[in-house]
């Protein structure tokens, strides 16, 4: 069994502005799965880059407020909401509140640098 705790892993900064905390991923976690798992926050008031992966993405948001924009879409986000952005989707992400908007992001397959375009 692999456990961890979130408390315990490492902030990094993304190349799209969030914070990440990596949870899972099949390079770097003995675990026999093709796609990763990460904690992102987006600071109250500010936004991430525009971006796309080369995957495919499904956030799920734990706290905050936000417009998750994908493509030519925009819609309102928060708590217990899920959003699907297929792959190669333009996609960013705005907090439109005060406090950090926290979100899960499932990445398959896998996060990987080369697969992420940050496009300003």
């Amino acid at each position: 069994m692999l456990t961890k705790d979130i408390a315990h892993l490492t902030l990094i900064p993304a190349a799209d502005y969030s914070m990440l905390r990596e949870i899972l991923h099949p390079e770097r976690d003995p675990v026999d799965i093709r796609y990763s798992l990460a904690h992102a926050v987006v600071r109250g008031g500010e936004a991430s880059l525009r971006h796309h992966l080369a995957s495919v993405e499904v956030y799920y948001f734990l706290a905050g407020t936000g417009v998750m924009h994908v493509a030519d879409e925009a819609v309102a986000v928060g708590p217990g909401h899920t959003v699907v952005i297929p792959a190669r989707a333009e996609q960013w992400l705005e907090n439109t509140g005060d406090h950090d908007l926290e979100f899960l992001c499932i990445v398959d397959p896998a996060w990987r640098e080369k697969d992420e375009e940050v496009l300003g």
